[in-house]
């Protein structure tokens, strides 16, 4: 695996982060909040009869879990040995089945037929090639089929960071922010302009576009602590799919079909 300073040179693998990860994002309640909103804005599909649903560096499971409890047929990989052991475990528990490959998501989409949704949650920005990677998954994407992308916010990354001030203005100023940070700040956010027009670029309509936590990472521990949980959620609801808002989340979720006929598709 990749050392921390070699960060973005190659794709990430989180073997030796698994349950930090397990803690920091699922175990709280920005991890609550983020799969509320995924969920709603994947309720439509959750619904519909058994769809071929690939869940494309899927972690610890949960969407593809999901989406498997309802009856849809679901494929899951992951480079990594220990995420997926997780994942096993939760469908285990909950008597589901799934296929797992424990392979990169660019290998498995060389074998995989088109399926009718692609989730592709939080990998993006941890890729070496994140665009040249969208393009393999999105080969994979049936026509009228659907791709849920969701990454981070590199606007959010930047207005955070200058908030935060110290050190990280000249890095930023100087576009020598790559790899510094948390371990769990990923060395490649994406802007959601960029992301928009590479869909539309290649066929896609966009149909739902969130923001995940568009207030609450911007707070500071002292903040939180004196902040009502259910008013500040309440603000993240009335604002998450507001345009202005939405494009400064910390996690931007877009769900976008592919139209049919549309050339090298």
């Amino acid at each position: 695996m990749a050392k921390v300073k070699e960060r973005g040179k190659y794709d990430y693998n989180f073997d030796v982060m698994a349950e930090k990860f397990e803690r920091s994002i699922y175990g709280t309640l920005k991890g609550e909040w983020r799969l509320k909103l995924l969920k709603e804005d994947l309720q439509k599909l959750y619904e519909q009869p058994p769809l071929a649903v690939w869940d494309a560096g899927c972690g610890l499971g949960q969407m593809a879990l999901w989406f498997a409890q309802k009856g849809h047929k679901v494929t899951c990989n992951d480079i990594s040995y220990r995420m997926l052991q997780k994942a096993k475990a939760a469908f285990e528990e909950a008597g589901c089945d799934a296929v797992f490959h424990k392979a990169s998501a660019q290998e498995v989409a060389q074998g995989l037929l088109a399926q009718d949704l692609v989730l592709f949650h939080a990998v993006i920005e941890w890729l070496a090639d994140p665009l040249g990677t969208l393009e393999i998954i999105s080969e994979r994407v049936k026509p009228e089929g659907y791709l849920s992308l969701l990454f981070f916010n590199q606007h959010s990354f930047v207005f955070r960071s200058a908030i935060q001030g110290d050190w990280r203005l000249r890095t930023i100023l100087d576009d020598k922010w790559y790899g510094r940070g948390s371990k769990l700040t990923p060395p490649h956010p994406q802007k959601p302009e960029t992301i928009i027009a590479w869909l539309e670029s290649h066929g896609y309509r966009v149909e739902v576009q969130t923001g995940i936590r568009v207030f609450h990472d911007y707070m500071n521990k002292e903040a939180l602590a004196h902040t009502d949980t259910e008013a500040l959620l309440a603000m993240e609801y009335r604002y998450c799919r507001q345009p202005t808002f939405r494009n400064m989340a910390r996690y931007i979720h877009i769900l976008a079909q592919k139209r049919i006929g549309v050339e090298g598709l």
